[in-house]
């Protein structure tokens, strides 16, 4: 008969990024006994490595664009010094290691809950799962608990490409790290990271080059493509679309990497003195013994769970990254709290991303929330589609770039919004009122007649409503 030995906590998680705190928050609240096992730095990948330092390095780098670019607003005339990188590198540490202290660590003795340093590995049987957690001076101990979360997160992955794991390439982890700019930058993606690191670098000063497979942003509507495209080649972000890197080597000559791609069904040969490659992430659960416990996997690691995120053992769940979900540190934390409120509430939440809005940090950035013109289609609603150019959006205009545009996606039948696109200056917060002009199911004509400030950005959201029945190019701009 397997032991049935009183759990020794109510909770054990594995990992200790934004899903692990919003699960051990949640449940320390609830009065439970709540153990932490982290074997490498608390804080987990946004604030170590991923969000926090990526978009401390895109402000400092967008600011100093700003200084080239001030030509833009006349009577204004500033220049672009060359960047001092070990300086920017270490205020990007101050501030990551102040943000770890005060929204992590700090937060652990705050709440209570226990923390053990070392490496997790399940072991008894699918009825009786237990941990055994092995310290850095190699000592052991098992602990059971009455239910655990994996929430270990993901980390870079690379395509098996001949010659890359012989090239020092560089990932958005390592790349947070340079003490230089780069010359010259190769980078291997298309998606929101590389986007994110060619902008980045670009305009710290490198030359930077991207090989994408199909288009930039391929998931998002093909006018954010387009106009990213447009924004980056003013950038001058050479992009190479409908490429697939084949070969990859050091040049002895030079030590910089000479990379041979299929572009177009022709090959061509790219060379620069470094090698971004940006082309996903992969579920960190190797080494976990999952399957030893009945978990069950998919082929990339990633732990298969229900709508409720429990795994195929119900007394182990699964937050954040290793799901396979989307990859975002909010969507971690919202998995965090579920899973707490459905193991020891019983409260049968469910995720549900049909509002889920989505950011990509470039400048200008994208953001979107609910469905793509082309998902609605699919999904069997016939709708109604409007783009609103900047250029009629007062705001764009007194900020002096009209680069991009706001794209509503409409029931045609019924007129309710089902989604929005834009590619704008703080594009993020259209998203986040987005998320509840869908959830509360209005429509085109209630959006159009709505109150919105002059002079936001968010204004466009109204424009392009009113767009629908109305020649916006004949509005007021003061007046609309």
């Amino acid at each position: 008969m397997p032991d049935r030995t009183t759990p020794d906590f109510d909770l054990a998680v594995i990992g200790s990024g934004g899903g692990a705190f919003a699960a051990a928050i949640r449940a320390t609240n609830l009065g439970k006994r709540v153990l932490m096992i982290e074997r490498s730095t608390v804080g987990g990948t946004c604030v170590n490595t991923g969000c926090v330092p990526s978009k401390a390095l895109l402000a400092a780098a967008e600011a100093r664009h700003i200084a080239g670019d001030s030509g833009r607003f006349p009577g204004i005339s500033t220049s672009a010094a060359p960047v001092d990188m070990p300086g920017l590198i270490d205020g990007k540490r101050s501030l990551v290691e102040t943000m770890r202290s005060d929204k992590y660590v700090d937060l652990i003795a705050e709440y209570g809950w226990e923390v053990h340093q070392g490496n997790a590995v399940f072991t008894g049987t699918q009825d009786d799962p237990v941990l055994e957690i092995t310290g850095a001076n190699g000592v052991s101990e098992s602990i059971r608990a009455a239910h655990y979360l994996v929430a270990t997160g993901s980390t870079p992955w690379a395509p098996p490409v001949q010659g890359l794991a012989d090239v020092h390439y560089l990932t958005s982890t390592t790349a947070m790290e340079l003490e230089e700019v780069p010359e010259s930058l190769l980078v291997l993606g298309g998606g929101y990271v590389a986007l994110e690191q060619a902008q980045l670098f670009a305009r710290l000063g490198s030359k930077v080059t991207m090989l994408v497979r199909s288009r930039l942003a391929s998931a998002e509507e093909p006018e954010a493509s387009r106009t990213l495209a447009g924004v980056f080649a003013d950038e001058g972000i050479r992009v190479v679309r409908r490429a697939i890197m084949s070969s990859v080597h050091t040049d002895p000559a030079t030590g910089g990497v000479v990379a041979t791609a299929t572009v177009s069904g022709g090959e061509q040969e790219f060379r620069a003195a470094r090698l971004l490659v940006a082309t996903g992430r992969r579920p960190v659960t190797g080494g976990l013994n999952l399957a030893g416990v009945g978990v069950k996997t998919r082929d990339g690691g990633e732990i298969l769970v229900n709508n409720r995120l429990n795994s195929s053992n119900e007394r182990i769940w699964a937050a954040g990254d290793v799901t396979g979900h989307r990859e975002f540190v909010y969507v971690a934390a919202s998995h965090g709290t579920l899973v707490v409120e459905n193991a020891f509430n019983q409260a049968g939440r469910e995720v549900d991303y049909r509002h889920l809005p989505r950011v990509t940090f470039t400048s200008p950035a994208l953001a979107a929330v609910g469905m793509t013109d082309r998902q609605s289609n699919e999904a069997g609603i016939r709708c109604e589609c409007r783009v609103l150019p900047l250029e009629y959006v007062p705001r764009a205009l007194v900020n002096r770039d009209v680069r991009g545009f706001i794209k509503i996606v409409a029931d045609a039948d019924t007129g309710r919004i089902v989604g929005i696109t834009a590619v704008a200056k703080d594009a993020g917060d259209l998203a986040a009122a987005g998320v509840y002009i869908l959830e509360a199911g209005m429509t085109v004509d209630q959006v159009a007649n709505l109150w919105s400030p002059y002079l936001t950005m968010a204004e466009g959201i109204k424009i392009a409503a009113q767009s629908y029945k109305t020649d916006v190019s004949k509005l007021s701009c003061c007046a609309s």
